[in-house]
């Protein structure tokens, strides 16, 4: 048992504000299959955004959400998919996990505005412009950033119009701009790190977090380790201290939480994720792929809560971080 789990077990506090809380993570990219729900009943998760898309085209990613609602039919005793907040609120009074379906990549869409009322029908509530590299909409951040395309300002109309929020984590920094200018409700980093605590391609500077939040944006703070201060060799109170140092600029109600957990997964996967279009041109290699002491697993998230207290946080706060800001910013987005 780690110390972080057992200083955990001694807080019987923290485990009832864990356990009353809303838990939201905005960013799921585990394996799917049955032991990935469990692991988010025994972590306590309210809802979390996971992923369907990421290089697929249409029906590729149609396929992917079949296969997903046979999984979450099979295992409706743990998981739901979650359309609404009310949704999400349900979930949580039943003991269940919502789960978001999200895209990582408008690439999904393919040149088709009309496929987002389509996928949003299927569920899909966020949906991030560009993986990486260029598609029909933007720049990712990993090349010369050519900025938000005239296509690109329609989609983002048509998903401000049926309700599904703009997610520009792994987006170059001109798009993300023009993007957060662009739409008429909240947009959001679901899942990212500060370059203040690491200098990454992926991490964002004082000033895009600045920005986004003065705009009305969200950020959800990641806690995958090459993008952390102490990389490997990470805790969860180096997790923390990200949060914190985005929450001191963003403020307390811009804040949650994005793990970008991949659990389950194994080297094949992060090759097909770090190489454009899934098999053309490396963009970058992560190394070893290990998560924070002390939250290696989903089922390990109450040591968050427990972290974030131990760093000083109110319990009004935690409460934030962990899902009320979350909930209200999906609420702003989706309706309802």
């Amino acid at each position: 048992m780690s110390e972080f789990s057992s200083s955990f077990g001694g807080s019987d506090a923290a485990r009832a504000l864990h356990d009353d809380s809303i838990v939201i993570d905005g960013l799921v990219i585990a394996k799917w299959q049955r032991e990935l729900f469990e692991d988010m009943r025994k972590g306590g998760l309210s809802a979390a955004n996971c992923t369907v898309s990421v290089w697929e085209g249409f029906q590729a990613t149609v396929n992917n959400i079949v296969k997903s609602n046979q999984l979450i039919a099979e295992s409706s005793d743990l998981v739901c998919v979650a359309r609404t907040a009310a949704d999400i609120r349900t979930a949580k009074a039943a003991g269940k996990t919502g789960i978001i379906y999200g895209f990582q990549n408008a690439n999904a869409y393919e040149d088709q505005i009309g496929y987002v009322d389509v996928f949003k029908q299927l569920g899909v509530g966020i949906v991030q412009m560009c993986y990486n590299t260029q598609n029909l909409v933007g720049t990712g951040c990993y090349e010369r950033d050519g900025g938000l395309s005239g296509f690109g300002r329609e989609m983002v109309a048509e998903m401000n119009r049926v309700g599904v929020m703009c997610d520009l984590s792994h987006v170059g920094s001109k798009t993300s701009e023009e993007v957060i200018l662009e739409s008429k409700v909240p947009v959001c980093y679901s899942h990212c790190a500060p370059a203040g605590l690491k200098d990454h391609p992926r991490n964002k500077s004082d000033a895009e977090l600045r920005f986004i939040a003065e705009h009305g944006g969200f950020v959800g703070v990641t806690m995958f380790t090459p993008f952390l201060k102490a990389g490997v060799n990470a805790t969860v109170d180096d997790y923390v201290e990200a949060i914190e140092y985005v929450m001191n600029l963003v403020g307390e109600d811009a804040i949650g939480i994005g793990t970008d957990f991949t659990q389950g997964h194994g080297q094949d996967f992060f090759e097909w994720l770090t190489h454009d279009k899934g098999y053309a041109r490396r963009l970058t290699n992560f190394g070893k792929i290990v998560n924070p002491e002390g939250i290696r697993t989903i089922g390990e998230f109450p040591n968050l809560t427990e972290a974030l207290l131990r760093r000083g946080m109110s319990e009004h706060q935690v409460r934030k971080i962990m899902g009320e800001n979350w909930l209200r910013t999906l609420e702003n987005v989706w309706g309802g």
